[in-house]
Order: C-alpha cells, then sequence, then structure tokens
C-alpha cells in the first residue's frame, strides 16, 4: 500500500511521471502549486492584475478556475454558449453552478445572438467544426477581455492538449506554428495576453484534482470533435506514456528548452491592420469573423 510522501497517510493518488503518492489532501495542494509554479516559471500574470479565464464547463478550465481563486489571483469567468443543443445546454448549466459555488463572476454571450451557432454555421461551410469554433472563440474572447478591462486571457489547455499539437506540428514541420506554440502569447497588436497555466498538468491530473476537489464537470467530449486527429495523436502519446512515464512532459518541456528560442530568433511577426468592420486586429482588411458573417448573411438570403 503507497503512503502519501507528505504526511504518511494512505495515498488516494499516485503519479508516476513524478513517482510521487499522495492524499487527497495534499494532491489538491500539489495540483495548485504546480499552477502557481507554472505562472511564475513564465511569468503569465501577478496578483494585481485581473484574469478571465475561458471556461468550457469541462475539468480544466473550472480546475483551472478554483485554483487561480484559491492561490488569491483575481479571475473572473467568460463562457461561449455554442449551441451545440444537448451538449451546450448541460456545459452552460455546470459553468453557471460552479461560478455561483466559487463566488465569481461568470461572463456568458452566445454564438446564436452574435453569429450563428455552430452546427448552423456547419451548413454553409466546409471547414472543420473545430477550426470554425477556435477562430470564433479567439475573436471573442480578445473582444470581451478588452472591453471589459481584463489584461490577462487564460485557457484550460492541458499537457495533453499542448503536446499533440506539438506532435502534430512537428510531424508536419508547421514551422510557423511551432514558433508560437509557448505557454504566454504577449499582448502586442489588438491581442490581448494569452496564456496557459495548466501547460504542464496532464489531463488525468485535471481530471483527478475535479473529482477529489467535488467539482461537477461535463465529461462528453464535443460531439464535433469527433475523428479529429488531435485525438489520434493523444491516443498515441497516452500509449508511449503507459510504457514511459513522463514522455509528454519531457517531450513538451525540452522543446520549450531547448527550440523554440532557436525558432523565436527567426520569428517574422506579420502586419496587423484594424478590422474595417469591427477594429479588430487583421492580416487583411476585414478579419475572419466579420468575412465569415458576411459569407453567412449573402447564403442565408439566397
Amino acid at each position: 500500500m503507497r503512503r502519501c510522501f507528505k504526511c504518511k497517510e494512505k495515498a488516494q493518488v499516485y503519479l508516476p511521471q513524478h513517482r510521487l503518492a499522495m492524499c487527497k489532501d495534499h494532491y489538491i495542494e500539489w495540483f495548485e502549486g504546480r499552477v502557481e509554479k507554472t505562472i511564475k516559471e513564465f511569468k503569465m500574470f501577478s496578483k494585481l492584475d485581473k484574469v478571465l479565464v475561458a471556461v468550457s464547463g469541462g475539468k480544466d478550465s473550472l480546475s483551472l478556475w478554483q485554483s487561480l481563486v484559491k492561490l488569491g489571483y483575481d479571475a473572473d469567468g467568460f463562457y461561449i454558449n455554442l449551441g451545440i443543443g444537448e451538449y451546450s445546454q448541460q456545459s452552460f448549466i455546470l459553468a453557471t453552478e460552479f461560478s455561483k459555488k466559487l463566488g465569481k463572476t461568470l461572463y456568458t454571450i452566445s454564438l446564436k445572438d452574435e453569429i450563428m451557432p455552430i452546427p448552423d454555421i456547419k451548413k454553409y461551410d466546409n471547414r472543420p467544426a473545430c477550426s470554425v469554433c477556435g477562430t470564433l472563440k479567439r475573436y471573442y474572447m480578445n473582444k470581451f477581455a478588452k472591453d471589459n478591462g481584463y489584461r490577462i486571457i487564460a485557457t484550460g489547455h492541458n499537457l495533453d492538449d499542448e503536446s499533440a499539437v506539438l506532435f502534430s506540428n512537428t510531424l508536419n514541420w508547421s514551422i510557423d506554428y511551432l514558433k508560437r506554440q509557448y505557454p504566454v502569447l504577449p499582448e502586442e497588436d489588438g491581442f490581448i495576453k494569452k496564456v496557459k497555466p495548466l501547460c504542464k498538468i496532464s489531463e488525468k491530473e485535471s481530471a483527478m484534482y475535479a473529482v477529489l476537489s467535488g467539482i461537477e464537470y461535463i465529461e462528453e467530449e464535443c460531439p464535433f470533435s469527433e475523428g479529429a486527429t488531435s485525438i489520434d495523436y493523444k491516443i498515441f502519446l497516452s500509449n508511449l506514456e503507459e510504457k514511459s512515464p513522463g514522455t509528454k512532459l519531457r517531450f513538451y518541456s525540452e522543446f520549450l528548452r531547448k527550440m523554440y528560442p532557436i525558432l523565436k530568433q527567426t520569428e517574422e511577426k506579420p502586419t496587423l491592420n484594424s478590422c474595417k468592420i469591427c477594429g479588430e486586429p487583421t492580416t487583411g482588411e476585414i478579419c475572419s469573423v466579420c468575412n465569415l458573417k458576411q459569407k453567412l448573411k449573402s447564403k442565408v438570403e439566397v
């Protein structure tokens, strides 16, 4: 029987990649300490900053939000209702109830009011739903944060997410994406600073924190994520992790330590303009979201 490395009580969690056994209370303490350490390592923000947490109703975003509040950061939530049937209804309820339990503000917007629900957009746009959804979420998060005085946007991307993206970008040698794969994207040219405090915390670690903390979260994956190659990459890396604990963390951390600084030296930043319609930053005259709105309007009218 394993015992907690700190209090010697019966362990409820064992992390082979860290060779740590912990009881419930000391695991929660370890998780929150890990979040704090990551924030400081990458100089993400301080306790004087207003942080807007992108909340989905899933384990990662809710675990992140609770951790930040418990650590003493000024963090509110922001939820985008994607209009994906029962999935969105359930995630909205869970996010709203959690905000009440946490005693923090949860701002919400609905794509139905802003542009069109994701399932409806898919009828008129051939791109993968995840691509369209990601573009819209980034746009509305950035715009809302600027309009409401938030200097930081924190997302719940975990180690599994980051290592899978890194694996994909390396397989395809997507240099421009690799140059930007860092836990902090600075505030510049109309973009709010974006950070990923869970980047060194695995999906399992995040799930265990949520369960041990009594956080209710939506367990179902988004229906539109089915068949995404990122899921295949996650499964592949998880199989490697089973055989060699610590593989994902080593893969990601060593990229940040050894390769990212080299790539960063050759980064060429694109010239950004203000969208003629909404004023948000864009490489063209009209941003991708306003372009999409015009495209959808013309197709619906036909």
